[in-house]
């Protein structure tokens, strides 16, 4: 049950789009100065039964609207703690979803015909709830940033779990990779710094903006669509070189053109909120000849030869040949994108990597090969270091398992100590109609 809260704050999204004419439209609560009205939580039901989510529960509306008392809480409390996003940031939040939308249903133009309004309008109507849903996010984050979570609450938190409760863990691999990335000659590196040294001028004489350029020509699959832009990050969370290009700008002032680890930027500072950065940029990323991928490839096999004749080790090999800035200086050990742990599901191993490593065996070296990482083509050979096969998780072998769903419990009780602490000093008023449901938490009803 602890994670229906964090489901009931992240989960109102899109049921505006849902609005039905024939519902008449009432305030049904009042949380602070925020309103909820009757059409929010028809809408979400509609998006939840548009979704194929059926709930058993007879209740289930005022579910939503817990949901939605819940979001209002937070944003009362957000603008006590003038928490904000920008207009860029919900426009791009706004372009995102819109491409979402018509990657899964096809065009615009069956889009518009599905939600009946033309594109525009369907924008318009997603902007408050969106808004919300970001300034929301922040002040979540705000309320549970300060947990930390210690080795013997790992322990204890271990030996309260009854032994048939412990989780099944799935058949996990330790990696190591070696990565080239191919050199590229002078005259690609040349076309690139022209054709960004293009788009900068564009941008300072007016004659395009940064969004729209970054939207048709940046080459970073994540940020594109967005108009190039992050989100907020900190230095650690950026290559060495984009962040010192990006950290020593002005708000609305675009860089030189920098060169990382990823290709060649031009950034475009947008806000700074202490230590954190919002940027847009656009990314070009060379082109590789086929001379330098043949070179990449055999530089590899020569590396991947010096290791099985004992001539070094991959750790020492990783060191001086990696190009992976993440990786070369801990041996090579490649961590799950998702959770940064050591070991890695088969499930979860990327997609070039992980047919690679399903015929091979512990301590074996793979031939090398091409993958696809942030739009990059890197060339690597990988060591499958140690398999641990299925088994009942235990502290030894699943600590850092132990350790995230203890801060993820940790972070839901400070939530729903939080939301009661706000029930009792927030002016809260619930339409009759609800007055007999079943809430998770007593304090809506005063």
């Amino acid at each position: 049950m602890k994670k229906y809260l964090l489901l009931l704050i992240l989960s109102f999204q899109f049921g505006y789009i849902f609005a039905q004419k024939n519902v008449v439209d009432k305030i049904i609560a009042i949380v602070g100065e925020e309103i909820i009205l009757k059409s929010d939580i028809e809408n979400a039901y509609l998006q939840q039964q548009g979704q194929g989510i059926v709930s058993s529960s007879p209740d289930y509306k005022a579910e939503l609207l817990e949901n939605q008392l819940i979001q209002k809480l937070l944003m009362a409390q957000a603008q006590i703690d003038s928490i904000s996003v920008t207009e860029d940031q919900v426009e791009n939040a706004v372009a995102g979803q819109v491409e979402y939308f018509i990657s899964n249903i096809g065009s615009q133009e069956r889009l518009e015909q599905y939600f009946g309004k033309p594109l525009e309008q369907i924008k318009d109507d997603m902007r408050r709830p969106l808004r919300e849903q970001l300034i929301t996010e922040q002040m979540r984050q705000k309320i549970v940033e300060k947990i930390r979570i210690t080795p013997s609450e790992v322990r204890n938190y271990f030996k309260k779990i009854p032994k048939d409760s412990l989780p099944e863990m799935p058949d996990r691999y330790e990696l190591q990779q070696i990565v080239l990335r191919p050199n590229i000659g002078d005259a690609e590196k040349a076309r690139i710094r022209e054709l960004l040294r293009t788009y900068r001028d564009q941008i300072l004489k007016g004659e395009k903006t940064f969004n729209t350029l970054a939207v048709l020509y940046s080459e970073d699959g994540y940020s594109a669509a967005r108009g190039g832009e992050l989100g907020y990050m900190s230095k650690k969370d950026l290559d060495p070189a984009f962040a010192e290009a990006a950290f020593s700008l002005k708000p609305g002032k675009i860089s030189k053109i920098v060169e990382s680890e990823y290709g060649f930027h031009i950034i475009q500072l947008i806000d700074r909120q202490g230590e954190k950065i919002n940027v847009r940029h656009i990314l070009l990323q060379p082109k590789i000849s086929d001379e330098e991928k043949e070179e990449a490839l055999n530089r590899l096999d020569t590396i991947r030869q010096y290791i099985n004749e004992g001539k070094m080790s991959f750790e020492e090999a990783a060191y001086y040949f990696s190009t992976d800035k993440k990786t070369k200086n801990n041996g090579g050990l490649f961590a799950d994108p998702r959770t940064s742990e050591a070991r890695i599901a088969r499930a979860d191993i990327p997609g070039e990597m992980a047919r690679v490593v399903n015929g091979m065996k512990t301590g074996e070296i793979s031939e090398p090969f091409i993958t696809h990482t942030d739009g990059r083509e890197e060339y690597k050979i990988v060591k499958i270091k140690a398999f641990y096969p299925h088994h009942k998780a235990n502290l030894d072998d699943d600590w850092q398992n132990f350790e995230l769903m203890l801060q993820e419990e940790k972070q839901l009780e400070k939530l729903e100590k939080w939301v009661k602490e706000k029930q009792a000093v927030t002016y809260i008023h619930i339409d009759d109609s609800f007055k007999n449901a079943k809430f998770r938490y007593d304090g809506w009803i005063k």
